[in-house]
């Protein structure tokens, strides 16, 4: 769903006579006791949305921090939201006050377009704890160690598929990371090309991630009667494309779990995060349940974990053509370590904190999920005298926070050197916050650091990355586009990748990644 959809909606809503009866009970609301945050002046009726950036709502949360400060009230329709600009307090209420603050607002949007069982947008309740121990016994720092060595060969994959078709990076790229979350989760090797799992799945995720939009729940929610009008309503893409939404998640949910199924039947799966959950489970289901939630967690896992990682991986070769300074660092880098005769691998990462400091900077540089994902709040708070009321929707924006010049000078710049101390050596700062915060944080964070390490070092080892070039020789230069939405990447840009060693072919490749092993 675009941003002119999302407008569209507010028009309509605006024209409704809902709109009134809505405006009387915001007046009437509580004056007493401690205030609100400060925030810009509202619109009546509307709230807060004069000037609002639709497609880039981070961009305008940043904006309001640097005139209301880093905790601020807004309002749209009748939602509470707070929107908190600072990483401290971030800290403060999310991590430390979760108790409070590990609620999910109602989306929706989600459950029109069927992905209604997402555990990142589940209620705080028994049935997200149990998704959220699964995740537990699956990803966490212990079991992800299990992994690495599967992470590793997928990482050689993708260094095949960049020298043998390296215009088709980003294809690459969303590959390599749909076949670690696959193998993690269900023991599925994908094929190279149009596997038809993948196919389906990111069918499901393009509709979701254009859908899912918080403005957009918080305008249905508010008008739920605007459900009720033709598809062809402008501003109703949504009812246009949940049917065939809802069919393709139906395959999503159902097809690699039945795959999982059929091979412990036959013995001969192997283990991963379905397999254990299923051997442990399923004798005490009796109702069909605790299936039905590994079914819909596993099915989280993939969208979670695939999306973000390529995203990552996306804002990461952008960073390298942007700025080749940093990828002849890391070069040399991995060359002084380990020479040029195998590849790196992970008993070689405490030897590269260059690598590390790359992967960090790629967190902060562009987070993917520059608004974070809301939090809602169980119930009502007051922080530095400010109220907090109760089911308020509780923006953290990691954008801001990324920005934050007195911990990172010259935001806008790339510099890996930002996480190094004069030692060289890695600071304490992993920018965390790019995992969101409190009981809310990405589960799967170990997971895709390693994941995120070992394609960015093999990555640097084996391949350059630049502009492309004129006719004359010269550097075309771009500006860089991205996509806007709950996450947000790079779209499509120029970009040559040469291999790193002369004369590379596929046998050379093998060789290295043989030496490496």
């Amino acid at each position: 769903m675009s941003s002119s959809t999302a407008a569209n909606l507010t028009v309509l809503a605006l024209l409704s006579a809902g709109a009134i009866i809505i405006n009387n009970i915001l007046v009437s609301k509580r004056k007493d006791g401690p205030p609100l945050p400060p925030g810009p002046p509202p619109t009546p009726i509307v709230g807060n949305i004069r000037g609002f950036n639709v497609g880039a709502p981070w961009l305008t949360y940043t904006e309001w921090a640097a005139a209301y400060g880093d905790l601020v009230y807004s309002r749209f329709f009748s939602q509470d939201i707070i929107v908190i600009n600072s990483e401290e307090i971030a800290r403060d209420l999310l991590d430390h006050r979760s108790h409070i603050y590990s609620d999910r607002p109602v989306i929706v949007t989600s459950d029109i377009i069927g992905v209604g069982f997402n555990s990142v947008f589940l209620r705080y309740g028994p049935k997200w704890r149990f998704h959220r121990r699964l995740f537990h016994q699956a990803f966490k720092q212990d079991a992800a160690l299990s992994l690495r060595p599967m992470q590793l060969r997928k990482a050689h994959q993708l260094l095949r598929g960049l020298l043998q078709s390296p215009q088709e990076y980003e294809e690459h790229i969303r590959l390599h990371s749909a076949s670690v979350i696959m193998s993690a989760v269900y023991d599925y090797e994908t094929a190279l090309r149009d596997d038809p799992f993948v196919t389906i799945i990111d069918k499901a995720i393009t509709i979701a991630i254009e859908e899912v939009q918080p403005q957009v729940a918080a305008i249905l929610g508010a008008f739920p009667f605007i459900l009720y009008l033709p598809s062809w309503f402008p501003g109703l893409s949504i009812k246009r494309r949940a049917a065939l939404s809802k069919q393709y998640v139906a395959k999503w949910l159902s097809e690699p779990f039945q795959y999982v199924q059929e091979r412990m039947k036959l013995g001969t799966s192997a283990p991963s995060m379905v397999s254990n959950a299923l051997e442990k489970w399923q004798n005490q289901d009796e109702s069909g349940e605790i299936t039905t939630a590994i079914r819909e967690a596993a099915a989280t896992a993939f969208i979670a974990a695939s999306e973000t990682t390529a995203s990552t991986m996306g804002v990461f070769v952008l960073a390298m053509v942007l700025y080749p300074e940093v990828q002849e660092r890391a070069w040399l880098s991995i060359q002084s370590v380990i020479g040029t005769a195998r590849l790196p691998n992970f008993n070689d990462r405490a030897s590269l904190p260059y690598i590390d400091a790359i992967l960090r900077e790629t967190l902060r540089w562009h987070p993917i999920t520059p608004a974070g994902v809301p939090h809602a709040t169980y119930a009502e708070d007051i922080y530095n005298g400010y109220h907090i009321p109760k089911g308020a929707l509780i923006i953290p924006n990691i954008w801001a926070m990324s920005r934050n010049e007195a911990k990172y000078p010259n935001p806008e710049e790339f510099k890996p050197e930002r996480f190094l101390d004069s030692n060289g050596a890695l600071t304490d700062d992993t920018c965390s916050m790019a995992f969101g915060f409190g009981r809310r944080v990405c589960v799967g964070r170990h997971l895709a650091d390693a994941s995120l390490w070992s394609s960015m070092a093999l990555m640097l080892a084996a391949f350059k990355f630049s502009k492309q070039k004129d006719e004359r020789g010269i550097d075309i230069d771009f500006e860089p586009q991205w996509f806007a939405g709950l996450a947000t990447h790079p779209l499509p840009f120029p970009c040559v990748i040469t291999p790193r060693h002369e004369g590379m072919d596929m046998g050379k490749l093998n060789a290295l990644i043989e030496a490496s092993v």
